[in-house]
């Protein structure tokens, strides 16, 4: 085994790719990480949150979805400096598959507005997703009484 080091999370487990490491993106069963633009499933689901600062931009994501099937792909594009925090935060709260960040272009749209500070994320919908409230979706829904 080797010494943990800052390029191998978990010091000393084997890299994605080695015999006994989780598959490699190329692998089947493997999937980009989260840090690395990396080439995502087709969109279902475009939110385009140009502009909006995380808050906003999760209530439009969450009105989006609040009919669409287990399964769906959404593409969001964000330009808050947040939403690579917010959204895979979102999606761990919820319980909703976060792909990772597709780049800057979006494969529909060409390069997002031109704009550098635009990027275009990925997630998946989970068919047993925990409930948000419409108005905050970052609080769960409390159950009617």
């Amino acid at each position: 085994m080797s010494d943990p080091s800052p390029t191998q999370p978990g010091g000393g487990d084997p890299s994605p790719g080695e015999p006994g490491g989780n598959p490699s993106p190329a692998e089947p069963g493997g999937n980009p990480s989260p840090a690395e633009p990396g080439p995502a499933p087709e969109a279902d689901i475009i939110v385009d949150g140009t502009g909006l600062l995380c808050v906003t931009l999760l209530i439009r994501l969450r009105a989006a979805i609040a009919q669409a099937e287990p399964n769906t792909v959404v593409h969001v594009i964000a330009t808050d400096p947040a939403a690579p925090l917010g959204l895979p935060a979102w999606c761990h709260m919820t319980g909703h598959h976060y792909l990772g960040m597709t780049g800057h272009h979006h494969h529909h749209l060409g390069p997002v507005l031109d704009d550098t500070d635009s990027s275009v994320y990925a997630l998946r919908l989970s068919a047993d997703a925990r409930p948000t409230r419409p108005d905050a979706p970052w609080r769960p829904s409390t159950p009617e009484r």
